[in-house]
């Protein structure tokens, strides 16, 4: 299975920059059903800074009774981001997830502009693909050997 972000990960990536509030954060996730979103130079909207996720939100805001009208997604972001590139293979990224123990890799390309967005789920997805493909490929094989051999031949 040789295959590239490029080919499956996602290229629609909801975006903040980071004086958004984290309020504003929280309503855009539930708005589009994510965890996360990868907050962008200001300046610059095509270069990722940083990605909030909703267990910042949790642990930096939530637990600690703080206002999120009041944190921006530059205070709550990560700032160490794991990147990948489009052309990395798809098992190279479940590597980089395991590694540094992470849901989701930010995709950008040579330049550093943002180029997508990789979940696990996606990956799954993938997999769960590939593995259903194999499992017709197998029975094929299998039907195909049971026309072709006589019964009784052994």
């Amino acid at each position: 299975m040789a295959t590239k972000l490029k080919e499956f990960a996602s290229t629609l990536v909801a975006v903040v920059e980071p004086d958004t509030s984290a309020r504003v954060v929280a309503q855009l996730m539930r708005r589009h059903h994510i965890g996360a979103l990868v907050v962008v130079d200001a300046l610059d909207k095509s270069k990722p800074v940083g990605i909030v996720t909703d267990r910042d939100l949790v642990l930096e805001l939530m637990s600690e009774g703080l206002d999120p009208a009041v944190f921006t997604a530059g205070d709550i972001m990560s700032v160490d981001l794991v990147k990948a590139h489009p052309e990395m293979d798809a098992i190279d990224a479940v590597q980089l997830m395991k590694k540094y123990r992470l849901r989701r890799l930010v995709i950008s390309d040579d330049a550093g502009h943002l180029a997508g967005i990789v979940t696990i789920e996606d990956v799954l997805g993938l997999l769960t693909r590939e593995l259903a493909d194999l499992a017709v490929d197998l029975g094929s094989a299998r039907d195909r050997e049971t026309r072709e051999r006589p019964q009784g031949a052994g």
